[in-house]
């Protein structure tokens, strides 16, 4: 059997928020994130009620994942009711991760882009899926992980606690072992610090509440966009489970909803064919990818090229004469600096012609002109041209899909696409 041997937690306002909207729990054998949304206090207000719902009454004689699945169902129906009672809270929601450690098994329940890492043998492994509009385009192979990350609409949400009368909720069970570390946290911690520097972080070896400090200042050296909290525990043997029955903690069965879990079968079957669809996104990639890099990077030297034949003997194929480097590099170079400066101007004329519907900080639907991309260093190609009093949450997820689909339009149309959900949009 496994026991706590130490959890830590810590949540944190972020550098560009007012308030925080993040909960936690972390009372052993259960720990939970939610971080709300809705704008002004109604965020808070909905992720304060997800947690709330942890100490009510459940039914502790059902299995694990089932009490995760009955208190976010639970606390799902008391934020709709009051969403629906209270025009001040109308459209609010929040997400809801959630962690019970269960004999040799962690049961998880999750809703929303709150996140659950596993970090084992130096190695961090995600075990949630994000219910986020960008997770499904990745899944989709319209976009690749990588520019997930960047994608502007990264933080739509297509799942969350409040918005609907009813929600499905992600259940399962991961096999555990002595020494496992568990973090689970906000989309401001994982949105802001990589994947390798979290395992960085807790590869450390610090105390668990040291790392969740370092934790919480990574994020906001990186910005801190949004409000951050991190909450995690570390499991020990107390000897009285038998570890070498343990499976690995690849093959946990999964369970959504009310559904059984998947047999080995299908959990293979639906591994290769996720794999099938990441390689068929990579390979789209690799066409453009190339060009841009083509036009971008001057051709090397001839150092990867094999010499003709030098001293095989052969007197048939003459030498040929060198190349003369010196003049077309410099030529490479400006006409590559040329082709960059031709696109950006191209790139700039675009954007301010083009429009697109998406959401702001605040959840809100938006009208911005502009492409739907982010540069390094924090160069956006778009601005905010008008925001609406429309929560995206409050689009049925059918046409939400179909309003954020980040498609360029013209103003008139972008316009009217909001004006159909907001009767004060522009015309």
């Amino acid at each position: 059997m496994l026991r706590i041997a130490d959890h830590a937690s810590k949540t944190d306002v972020g550098r560009q928020r007012h308030s925080n909207e993040d909960n936690f729990y972390d009372r052993p054998p259960l720990f939970a994130v939610a971080d709300g949304m809705g704008g002004a206090q109604a965020g808070e207000v909905a992720s304060e009620m997800a947690i709330e719902e942890f100490v009510q009454a459940r039914d502790t004689e059902a299995p694990a994942e089932k009490q995760l699945e009955q208190i976010a169902k639970a606390a799902n129906r008391k934020i709709w009711d009051m969403a629906q009672s209270d025009s001040r809270h109308a459209g609010m929601g929040t997400t809801l991760t959630a962690a019970m450690v269960d004999g040799q098994h962690v049961a998880v329940g999750h809703v929303g882009d709150s996140r659950l890492y596993l970090f084992r043998n130096g190695e961090l492994e995600r075990l949630t899926r994000d219910h986020s509009l960008v997770e499904e385009f990745v899944r989709q192979g319209k976009l690749t992980p990588e520019q997930a990350e960047k994608h502007p609409q990264r933080s739509v949400i297509t799942r969350a606690l409040g918005p609907e009368g009813d929600v499905d909720v992600d259940t399962f069970r991961v096999p555990a072992r002595e020494g496992d570390v568990f973090l689970i946290c906000s989309d401001g911690l994982s949105g802001m610090v990589s994947d390798e520097d979290l395992a960085a972080i807790i590869g450390a070896g610090d105390s668990l509440q040291a790392t969740a400090d370092t934790l919480v200042d990574a994020a906001n050296d990186h910005g801190g966009r949004d409000n951050i909290t991190a909450v995690l525990f570390r499991l020990e043997d107390d000897g009285r489970g038998d570890q070498r029955t343990q499976r690995p903690t690849d093959s946990y069965d999964t369970i959504a909803g009310d559904q059984e879990a998947p047999s080995e079968e299908q959990i293979e079957a639906e591994r290769r064919r996720i794999a099938e669809m990441d390689t068929q996104a990579r390979v789209a990639q690799t066409a453009p990818t190339a060009a841009a890099t083509a036009v971008r990077t001057p051709p090397r030297a001839s150092s990867r090229m094999r010499p003709p034949d030098a001293g095989t003997g052969s007197p048939s194929r003459p030498r040929p004469a060198p190349r003369r480097r010196g003049r077309w590099l410099p030529r490479a170079i400006v006409a590559g600096i040329v082709i960059v400066a031709l696109a950006a101007g191209a790139a700039v004329v675009v954007a301010h012609n083009v429009y697109f519907v998406g959401t702001n900080d605040q959840g809100l639907i938006t009208l911005y002109r502009g492409l739907p991309y982010d540069l390094p260093f924090g160069v956006k190609l778009y601005t905010a041209r008008y925001v609406s009093g429309v929560p995206a949450l409050s689009v049925p997820p059918g046409r939400r899909k179909r309003v954020l689909d980040h498609q360029l339009r013209s103003r008139g149309d972008a316009a009217d696409l909001i004006s159909s959900l907001d009767t004060s949009a522009p015309r």
